[in-house]
């Protein structure tokens, strides 16, 4: 075979892709994630002629960054521009974190997946010959012969030649500690209620949910991330759509609202209100299909429900405000079902008003209910916190055998 090397141009559909060309710039990921899909349609449409924008476009359909939907000719992001959104956003989550919490989540019991730690352990009757540390066990035999030479059989051997042939006994053998990696199926949960629109909350879940996908995919293959969206009914978000997503606006100021019609006709109604009943039922079904050895649901919302399904096949979707006992106790027994299935549940709540915290005592209430765990933060702190509570869920560290 003959290879032949020649200057590159950098001009032509074969030029090699810079680092700009293969990541959508911060400003403009920064841009779709707070507006989704208008933020395309501005781009494409704006007030007047634009010439930078057009060659903007154009240089950004070219590096297969952006596409036209062949429908309805919109501009939509590329799978390469997602990518790239999701390690930006993994990137500036992990810079966030506490250098304590980046390694990893290793499980607590040995198995094939195991990475050798720090320091060995005694044999005990089971463990695997594969994890011996030979070097170790040597040492130990060679000691223990040495100094039981020291009496007249050592001075009849003399020297090293009176350690050899080395026999080994049981206390002699000594393992690599070991900690393995175990598969992990993801649930995110992600509030699209109309008050999601405050304080860049939606920005902050979307990059969160972007992140998370990147760390998986990089770094813990065995696991599986699934999203869902929930406001008035949940609905599952494809990993592509994510920097679209957008809360539902709010349709109505009413100072109370209550509102029985079918699931079906749900679109009739209004879309803003809480539904975590509806999500948490999804993501239990998603989880069910799952058969890692650890599931997870991550839940992040900004207020308490204000919705949920009746009926005897969940058929009745229900939208009641100010929130009423019925819609929490439907929640409740879904979030109870989930625990019941062995799904770890862990709520994020987003706080940045303080006379609005009266809402959390319903976040108490479902972790003391599932023995989960709660986090209380800002936007802002969202991503750091929830990536460290999937890195830090399983870091307990534990001799092999022990």
């Amino acid at each position: 075979m003959k290879f032949t090397f020649s200057e590159s141009t950098g001009d032509g559909p074969g030029r090699f892709l810079s680092p700009d060309d293969l990541f959508p710039s911060s400003n403009l990921a920064d841009f779709i994630l707070t507006y989704g899909q208008q933020a395309l349609d501005a781009l494409d449409n704006p007030p007047e002629p634009d010439e930078q924008l057009e060659q903007l476009i154009s240089d950004l359909i070219q590096a297969g960054l952006l596409e036209r939907d062949e429908q309805s000719g919109q501009l939509k992001p590329t799978q390469r521009m997602v990518r790239g959104m999701q390690h930006q956003a993994f990137l500036e989550i992990f810079r966030e974190l506490r250098s304590g919490v980046r390694d990893g989540h290793p499980t607590s019991d040995p198995g094939r997946a195991g990475e050798r730690t720090e320091g060995t352990k005694a044999y005990q009757w089971g463990d695997p010959l594969s994890e011996i540390d030979l070097g170790q066990t040597l040492k130990n035999a060679m000691q223990r012969k040495g100094q039981r030479g020291n009496g007249a059989e050592g001075q009849r051997g003399g020297g090293a030649d009176g350690l050899l042939p080395i026999k080994f006994v049981d206390s002699d053998f000594e393992l690599f500690n070991v900690e393995s990696s175990t598969d992990t199926a993801l649930c995110i949960l992600i509030d699209l209620s109309g008050s999601m629109m405050r304080y860049g909350r939606h920005v902050a879940a979307k990059r969160v949910a972007m992140g998370m996908r990147s760390l998986v995919r990089e770094k813990f293959p065995l696991d599986t991330v699934e999203f869902v969206g929930f406001s008035s009914v949940a609905e599952p978000i494809d990993e592509k759509d994510l920097p679209l997503v957008m809360p539902k606006p709010i349709t109505t100021r009413d100072w109370e609202v209550r509102v029985r019609v079918p699931l079906d006709q749900a679109e009739m109604t209004h879309p803003h209100f809480t539904n975590l009943h509806h999500g948490l039922r999804m993501a239990r079904q998603k989880l069910a299909r799952h058969g890692a050895a650890n599931k997870q649901l991550f839940v992040i919302t900004d207020g308490q429900p204000t919705a949920h399904l009746s009926g005897d096949n969940k058929e009745i979707l229900n939208l009641i405000y100010p929130p009423a006992h019925d819609s929490a106790e439907a929640t409740l027994a879904e979030a109870l079902a989930c625990y019941q299935q062995g799904i770890r549940i862990s709520s994020f709540a987003l706080i940045e008003e303080y006379h609005g915290m009266d809402w959390v005592g319903f976040v108490d209430q479902m972790t003391r209910l599932v023995k989960g765990v709660a986090f209380y933060c800002t936007a802002g702190d969202l991503g750091a916190t929830i990536m460290e509570s999937y890195l830090a869920g399983k870091r307990e560290k534990k001799p092999l055998g022990g």
